[in-house]
């Protein structure tokens, strides 16, 4: 039987893949050291971190004022009363998890180089340098906090459609349970304005929905009885009746919730190589600036020690790489929620490294550039069969079926079927049904099926999907089956030619449908009459043609394309929250099911990228240069105080755009 892309039927192979392809671009996990600037996983309290920077300044101004009046007098230990408060207020994140570090033998970071410098500073009798240090840095760390903060609200706004229960309707009353306490089967009541809790199927009533927090598409949905609805979308107007298809735990989005929390555990390239260059810099830069304190007072005539400790110290105080450490994750957190504020859920920072070198896009037809909805258009009987006969056979044989195509041929008959009357049914993969029928052996699928039963018939290739019949070798005539072209499809091949991508459809329909869509697509190549291990081998043959360098995407429904899905560098689902294999296998699952939305994950992959690397060369660049200052002199703490946490501002500001 003819299935257009979704020609298999072969939802187990299907489904057992896309437990296997989660794996696919599995990292090691990087378990980074303690940051004391990092506190992404707990709540930022800005009213209390502003209080306490608050407090720090005034000890400061104090401190300053002190030092100016009482230096150098029986009273100068006033000024250590004043600044060592305010240095413990201000640098205690630093401090404590350097210690942290240290006991767990990683000794070499950026806290480790603050510390250093700081409480060097206080030796030399540089108390206000040493607090500067420590306060401005801790407004770095409010700025990063904020921006994080900011950054998140995307993501967050998404977790917010998680339900927080459920109306279940029981022996006539309704109480109000947990979405978890739901079972399969039961009935749920949703009131207007409230969340739809769990995946299932309308029984009485009809609504609008919004399913903005979903797929970001902004205009409410009408649904009526029998159709089927998804947690996380709001109730705008009737009453609903919902029987319940899935556990709260297996609906699409609990899934999407879970991989959206997790998805900072896939590191981007860049991401590692900044945690690897720490490793060896830190090092490198401590026994540096410990040859420069030691060096020169023993070699260069007049140079005082007291000079050169000040001038090692400013040089731990430019080289800590918080600019680095900092900007650098925040860029691709942005990246991420950026794309989840566009209906765009990427699984991990690497992919959207992945989506700057995606140089070909490999589309599966049928639910991503056709709507994948099928209705009959024409049924055309055969050799003394006639329209209503030839419907019936096909109703019953495809009354065991599932798929699209067969609902479709179901909802055309639109009458009770006796399954009794079908015996032997056997599906053959790639091709269609075989079963029989009032005793009689009726055949439907494509065009090779007939030809594999070596069946008589005068018709191969019908434009549209088409379903071929036979009864006992006798071919019976054909059910033509209409599929439209999605409204964005020619905008989304558009913008991804401007984009200097190129475009491919792999399609199990025949070469008409295949030629017709491709066509109007204005697509640069496909392939028809695949089978779905057919699909895997061409998208080797096109990753092989690509080289490593160029990267393939593949775009499907993520059921029956989840082995493809798996085999491309990137791997993304259309309309995935229907679809479980979509939200377990794909790298980025696009919550509407709009191929205009794949020119735009590539744009937001872009951005992030180039943001990312603009970092770390304003970063080392501007670090290089007070470095050398450093060295001779002509820098100042206070300098140095710009160089790190100036430079970790500019940086932080920069990564927030990528969420524009």
């Amino acid at each position: 039987m003819q299935k257009s892309d979704l020609n298999s039927r072969d939802h187990n192979h299907s489904h057992g893949q896309a437990n296997h392809s989660n794996h696919k671009h599995d990292h090691d996990h990087d378990h980074d050291h303690d940051h004391g600037h990092s506190h992404g996983d707990g709540d930022f309290d800005l009213k209390k971190e502003l209080i306490s920077v608050g407090v720090v300044v005034i000890l400061f101004v104090l401190g300053s004022i002190f030092e100016e009046k009482l230096h150098n007098t029986p009273y100068s230990v006033a000024e250590y009363l004043v600044f060592i408060p305010a240095y413990l207020l201000s640098g205690w994140n630093v401090l404590t998890s350097a210690g942290r570090n240290i006991l767990r033998g990683r000794i070499f970071d950026e806290n480790f180089l603050m510390t250093v410098a700081t409480l060097g500073a206080i030796t030399i009798h540089k108390l206000p340098e040493a607090v500067g240090v420590m306060l401005f840095f801790k407004v770095g760390e409010l700025f990063q906090e904020a921006a994080l903060s900011r950054s998140k609200k995307s993501i967050k706004s998404l977790l917010e459609v998680r339900p927080d229960y459920a109306n279940l309707k029981t022996n006539g009353s309704v109480r109000k349970v947990s979405p978890d306490e739901v079972r399969v089967g039961d009935v749920i009541v949703v009131k207007p304005g409230e969340k739809i809790p769990l995946d299932g199927n309308i029984l009485e009533g009809d609504s609008q929905i919004d399913t903005s927090a979903l797929t970001g598409e902004s205009v409410p949905r009408v649904v009526r009885v029998g159709e089927a609805v998804l947690a996380g979308m709001i109730n705008k107007t009737g009453v609903l009746s919902i029987q319940v298809t899935k556990l709260f735990g297996e609906s699409s989005i609990s899934k999407i919730l879970d991989m959206v929390q997790n998805a900072s555990s896939k590191k981007a390239e860049s991401e590692k190589f900044i945690t690897k260059f720490a490793r060896y810099y830190t090092p490198f830069v401590v026994f540096g600036s410990l040859a420069v304190a030691l060096l020169p007072p023993l070699f260069i005539p007049g140079a005082t020690s007291s000079e050169w400790v000040y001038r090692a110290l400013v040089l731990l105080v430019i080289s800590c790489p918080c600019g680095l450490v900092i900007s650098i994750p925040l860029g691709y957190f942005g990246g991420v929620g950026g794309a989840a504020k566009r209906g765009i859920l990427v699984k991990g920072s690497v992919y959207l490294d992945i989506l700057t070198a995606v140089k070909t896009v490999v589309f599966d037809k049928t639910g991503t550039l056709t709507k994948g909805v099928f209705k009959v258009a024409e049924i055309v009987p055969k050799n003394g069969f006639t329209k209503d006969e030839l419907l019936r056979l096909a109703a019953e044989i495809e009354s065991q079926s599932n798929h699209p195509v067969a609902k479709s041929i179901l909802e055309a008959y639109g009458k009770e079927i006796d399954t009794s009357n079908v015996e032997s049914y056997e599906e053959i993969a790639g091709h269609g049904i075989r079963a029989l029928v009032e005793n009689r052996l009726v055949i439907a699928g494509n065009d090779r099926l007939l030809h594999r039963e070596n069946i008589a018939h005068d018709v191969c290739d019908v434009e549209g999907t088409v379903v071929h019949l036979a009864v006992d070798k006798r071919y019976a005539g054909y059910i033509l089956i209409a599929d439209e072209i999605k409204d964005d499809a020619i905008q989304a091949i558009q913008s991804l030619k401007k984009l200097g991508i190129g475009t491919v459809m792999l399609t199990g329909d025949n070469q008409t449908v295949a030629h017709r869509v491709a066509q109007n697509l204005g697509l640069d190549s496909y392939e028809a009459q695949l089978l779905p291990e057919d699909k895997v081998s061409a998208i080797e043959k096109i990753l092989r043609r690509s080289g490593k360098n160029n990267k393939v995407a593949f775009v499907g429904d993520g059921i029956n394309d989840a082995p493809v899905i798996a085999r491309a560098d990137v791997g993304m689902a259309m309309g995935g929250l229907g679809s479980d294999a979509a939200i377990e296998t794909a790298d980025v699952v696009l919550m509407t099911d709009a191929p205009s939305k794949i020119a735009e994950a590539i744009q937001v992959g872009r951005k992030t990228h180039q943001i990312v690397w603009q970092n770390i060369i304003l970063a080392l660049v501007v670090k290089a240069v007070f470095v050398a200052l450093g060295i001779f002199g002509l820098a100042t703490m206070w300098e140095a105080v710009f160089a790190d946490v100036g430079v970790a501002l500019l940086a932080i500001f920069n990564a927030t755009r990528v969420l524009k």
